[in-house]
């Protein structure tokens, strides 16, 4: 199989391939569709510039140099190939104490906290460096980072059905990877050998689709992580891989970016620097950045939570991720109060379920959580909706469709800040209260005797003041998602609501509703991890 076809629609919209059929089945939000041209000048400062707002990193040498080094992304991948092939084999041969194994020690008490930072501050900078999609694609490419011109498997596109649903279809895989840690307690931690059989999971799971499909189907479509990486990610300060100019992307007749050139493959996540305004879906693997034949590509810097308020294009794929996203957190946070805890014992009387967590209760209320929140958008929208002669014509239903869409897609970017916050307090216990143990843990895999360290029982903060930090990570990350939810409510929504107090009045409440939920129930697990 050769990797230098195109993939349909490229040069013509940000995704391309399996891709682009959901970003063009996504109608402009009607805020967007129906305001005039001069009313505010306000739609045309959002829309990506040329060049684009930000800094490129590239223009300088030494960025220019390891960019355009075919090693680059092989030294970002490595150093994790190792740790991750370390875990595996230290989960099943070292020693069965969750505390002293390094592989649960690094992956439960350190791993998930750093990438969460990375998500806020870089993006998709995970993605760059993923051990899973690494491997699998050295295997695929057959080389380590040289360019081939053919590569090993089956090279089929992903089904053009599935791929409408977008991030739906890894949240999926996410709640079920999730449910199977909770069930088996990996996270516990528990067994080491469960965390290497989890991880063992993943790793055959990308390579057997990296085998399958062409380019990085798996990581784009099916990988547990990617729209968790994907929409809280849109948070941070680099904005990807995007064109200098974009008359240049417009007039090539290559399109080596998405085709793939001498220099670099086609863009493995199906997506075209041209159009793109949101680091949504860059995995910032530099391949477009080394295939570009007129050096248009750049890698740019960007203020905080651009890509969560500048995309002139919402995705309902997206949105609704994020609500199942929030519902999930919510119902960890909810599993861990005493409250919680008698429920689920009745229904697992009632269904003859094992233990915790049991399937309905998992599965409806986070069904639920996300629900009530698109629910209370759809609110307010009737609160503050405009009418519309021409949606009204149409019919009441696909007038109540269409307002929906229209308020829910900006507000649920809106609540990006505040959900990825939530992410990352929830990961704190396990970080203040065990993180000193990857150092005894190290020693115990060295053959040091380790049990008695006094490290092993070292915590870095009370369990009072983890409250307090999950609390404050709360704060900021509610702060950041009403000033979020200012911007895009006033830019996207003014022009179908004929109470423009009440509709940003209303979202701000939702989003301090959202962030009082939030800390609440850290308050009353008391640092449960």
């Amino acid at each position: 199989m050769t990797t230098s076809h195109a993939p349909a629609g490229a040069g013509q919209d940000e995704t391309a391939g399996p891709a682009r059929a959901v970003a063009l089945r996504e109608p402009v939000p009607i805020a967007i569709r129906r305001r005039p041209p001069d009313a505010s000048g306000a739609a045309e400062r959002f829309a990506p510039t040329d060049p684009p707002r930000g800094w490129d990193l590239a223009r300088y040498p030494r960025v220019a140099r390891a960019l355009r080094s075919r090693r680059f992304q092989f030294l970002l991948i490595l150093p994790n190939q190792i740790i991750f092939w370390t875990v595996i084999f230290v989960g099943l041969l070292g020693t069965t104490i969750p505390g002293l194994n390094f592989g649960t020690a690094i992956t439960w008490y350190i791993w998930f906290c750093l990438v969460f930072v990375l998500m806020v501050v870089v993006g998709r900078a995970w993605c760059a460096m993923c051990p899973f999609g690494g491997f699998a694609e050295w295997i695929q490419r057959r080389a380590l980072w040289q360019r081939t011109q053919r590569a090993l498997g089956l090279g089929l596109k992903f089904p053009e059905p599935l791929a409408r649903y977008g991030f739906l279809l890894p949240v999926a895989t996410f709640l079920l990877l999730t449910w199977i840690e909770e069930f088996f307690n990996i996270a516990g931690p528990g067994t080491p050998s469960a965390t290497s059989y989890m991880v063992i999971g993943i790793v055959s799971s990308a390579l057997i689709f990296f085998l399958v499909f062409e380019r990085r189907t798996f990581c784009r479509y099916l990988c547990p992580l990617t729209a968790l990486i994907g929409t809280v990610g849109s948070m941070g300060s680099v904005a990807g891989f995007r064109t200098r100019d974009r008359s240049v992307c417009l007039s090539c007749q290559t399109k080596d970016c998405m085709r793939g050139g001498a220099d670099g493959f086609g863009c493995p996540w199906y997506t075209w620097p041209g159009s793109a305004d949101s680091n949504l879906a860059c995995g910032l693997c530099s391949e477009c950045y080394k295939a570009c034949p007129s050096g248009n590509i750049g890698l740019y810097l960007q203020p905080p939570l651009t890509s969560v308020i500048a995309p002139r294009r919402r995705r309902a794929d997206v949105a609704w991720a994020i609500v199942l996203l929030w519902g999930l957190v919510l119902y960890q946070q909810f599993n861990a109060t005493s409250l919680y805890a008698a429920i689920d014992t009745w229904l697992n009387t009632r269904l003859g379920f094992p233990h915790y967590p049991d399937p309905v209760a998992y599965l409806g209320l986070i069904l639920a959580f996300a629900l009530v929140t698109a629910g209370a958008t759809g609110l307010i929208g009737r609160l503050s909706a405009r009418p519309d002669a021409r949606l009204e014509a149409a019919g009441n239903f696909l007038d109540r469709k269409t307002r929906f869409r229209a308020y829910f897609l900006p507000l649920a970017y809106g609540l990006i800040p505040v959900v990825g916050a939530d992410y990352f307090a929830r990961q704190l216990p396990k970080f203040f209260q065990h993180a000193p143990r990857l150092i005894p843990a190290v020693e115990q895999a060295a053959g040091m005797a380790a049990i008695h360290s006094p490290l092993y029982r070292v915590r870095l903060l009370s369990d009072p003041r983890i409250v307090a930090v999950q609390v404050a990570t709360i704060a900021a990350g509610t702060l950041a998602a009403l000033w979020s939810t200012w911007r895009i409510s006033g830019r996207e929504l003014a022009a179908v609501s004929r109470r423009p107090v009440v509709l940003r009045a209303a979202s701000l409440g939702l989003v301090l509703a959202c962030g009082t939920v939030a800390a609440a129930l850290y308050v009353m697990i008391n640092a449960a991890d």
